[in-house]
C-alpha cells in the first residue's frame, strides 16, 4: 500500500486549488520542498525481492489497479480545473498556481503512469497509457520512447539522452523537437514494413495529432456553451499546462541518462544496454510517488519488468538525491554541473578501474 503515496500529489494539488489563494501552489511546494526535505530524513531503499516475493507481486492485480486509477484521477482533476477557470473568478496568482499544479499532476500521474503502461503487452493497458498522454498533448511519446529511446539510449542518436556539459534548456529543445520528428520517422518506417501508405488509418501519428485537437475542441465547445461566450481561456490553459507537464518529463529524461555513453563496437553497433547506462536512485518517497521510476537502471536493462519488482543496482551510477531535488538542480545549470560532472567523472574512473581488474 506504500504506492498510495502516488496519489498524494493530486490530493494536495486539488485541495490547494479548492481552497484557492496561495494554496493553489500547494502541489509545487509539496513536490519540490516537502518531498526533498522528507528524503533528507529517510533512509535509501536498496531492498530487492527474492524469486518468491517477485512471483507474488507479479500475480497481485492490486499493483495494476493502482495504475489504472490514475486515469479518473487525472481527468477528474482536469475537469475540476476547467470548472474553476471558467465558472469562478480567479486571481492571476490563483490561475498560475492552478496551472502549475495541474502540470505537475499530469507529469507525475499522467505521463509517468503512461510510461509504465506503454511497456505493457495488453491492448487495454496500452489504450490507458495513450489516454493519459492526451491531456499533455504528448501522445507521440508512446512511439518515440518505446521504439526510439529504448533502442538508442546512451548514444548520440538518442534525443532523450543528455550530454555531459549540456544544460537542461538546450536539451529540452533538442529532445522535444527531435523526439517529435523521430516519432514520425519510426511510424512511417513501421507502415512501410507492413506495405501501408502514409495516409493509412493505421498511422498512429496522424491520430496522435487529431485526438488532442478533438479533446481541446470538445471542452472549448462545452464550456463556451455553458458560459454563453467563447471561453478562450480553455485552449490557453490546455496549451500552458501541457508544456509544464511534458517539460517535467523532459527534466526527468535529462537527469536519467546525463553523460551516459554506450561503447560503439567495430561493427558499428553499440554494446547492449545494461544497468550501467542509466542513473539510479532509490530514495523512498520519490519512488513511491513515481511507481519506482527512479530505479531506471533496471528498467532500461529489462524494459518489460513491472514497476513493483524493479531492482536497485549498486553498480549503476547513483544520483545523490531523489528526482524532486534533482529536478531543482537541473533547472540551475551551474549547480547541476557542480554536483553532477564530478560525480559522473568519478563513476567513469571507477568503471575503468573495474574493467582493468
Amino acid at each position: 500500500m506504500k504506492y498510495l503515496w502516488a496519489y498524494s500529489i493530486p490530493v494536495v494539488g486539488v485541495l490547494g486549488i479548492y481552497f484557492g489563494g496561495y494554496w493553489s501552489f500547494s502541489a509545487l511546494l509539496f513536490a519540490f520542498v516537502v518531498i526533498p526535505f522528507l528524503e533528507l530524513l529517510l533512509p535509501i531503499d536498496e531492498k530487492n525481492y527474492d524469486e518468491e516475493a517477485v512471483s507474488k507481486r507479479l500475480t497481485n492485480k492490486l499493483f495494476d489497479v493502482l495504475l489504472y486509477l490514475n486515469v479518473p484521477i487525472v481527468y477528474g482533476t482536469l475537469l475540476f480545473c476547467l470548472y474553476k477557470i471558467t465558472q469562478t473568478n480567479l486571481s492571476l496568482s490563483e490561475i498560475i498556481g492552478m496551472t502549475i499544479s495541474l502540470g505537475i499532476i499530469l507529469g507525475a500521474n499522467g505521463i509517468n503512469v503512461a510510461h509504465e503502461l506503454g511497456h505493457r503487452t495488453s491492448l487495454f493497458e496500452k489504450i490507458l497509457g495513450k489516454t493519459l498522454l492526451i491531456p499533455s498533448h504528448y501522445t507521440h511519446f508512446f512511439i518515440e520512447h518505446n521504439r526510439g529511446h529504448h533502442v538508442r539510449v546512451a548514444t548520440p542518436e538518442d534525443p532523450a539522452t543528455s550530454r555531459k556539459g549540456e544544460t537542461f534548456y538546450g536539451f529540452w529543445w533538442r529532445s522535444v523537437t527531435q523526439g517529435y520528428l523521430s516519432s514520425w520517422h519510426l511510424e512511417i518506417e513501421r507502415l512501410q514494413k507492413k506495405g501501408l501508405g502514409f495516409w493509412s488509418l493505421s498511422n498512429q501519428m496522424i491520430w496522435f495529432q487529431i485526438l488532442p485537437l478533438i479533446f481541446v475542441s470538445f471542452f472549448f465547445g462545452l464550456f463556451s456553451y455553458l458560459e454563453q461566450r467563447l471561453v478562450w481561456e480553455v485552449p490557453a490553459f490546455f496549451f500552458i499546462q501541457s508544456i509544464l507537464g511534458f517539460s517535467l518529463l523532459e527534466l526527468v529524461n535529462y537527469l536519467e541518462h546525463y553523460g551516459m555513453e554506450r561503447k560503439q563496437l567495430p561493427s558499428g553497433a553499440y554494446e547492449k544496454v545494461t544497468p550501467l547506462h542509466s542513473w539510479n536512485a532509490s530514495q523512498l518517497v520519490s519512488n513511491f510517488l513515481l511507481f519506482q521510476l527512479q530505479r531506471h537502471s533496471d528498467h532500461h536493462a529489462y524494459a518489460h519488468k513491472r514497476y513493483q519488482v524493479l531492482d536497485h543496482n549498486e553498480a549503476s551510477p547513483q544520483l545523490p538525491a531523489g528526482y524532486s531535488a534533482m529536478i531543482i538542480l537541473a533547472c540551475i545549470p551551474p549547480l547541476w554541473f557542480a554536483v553532477m560532472d564530478s560525480r559522473l567523472s568519478d563513476w567513469q574512473k571507477e568503471r575503468k578501474l573495474d574493467l582493468v581488474k
